[in-house]
């Protein structure tokens, strides 16, 4: 289950099937070579995406559960 206080590398490791919708997101372009560091909500801050950070979470959940049935 994806939490606003996963760690980014924790997510890309656990998760790889959702470093596409993430950077969908414009929290991360894997593409440019950018690092990422700290968890999904410091990023949200960081790129000024935290209202959107609950629909992000529960978007994100839902792909997990699309892809697990």
């Amino acid at each position: 289950m994806i939490t606003k206080n996963i760690y980014i590398e924790d997510l890309v490791e656990r998760y790889p099937e959702l470093i596409s919708p993430v950077a969908d997101f414009g929290l991360i372009c894997l593409r440019c070579g950018e690092p990422v560091w700290g968890t999904l909500e410091e990023l949200a801050e960081e790129k000024n995406l935290q209202e959107r950070l609950d629909e992000i979470v529960n978007q994100l959940n839902d792909i997990l559960k699309t892809q697990t049935k």
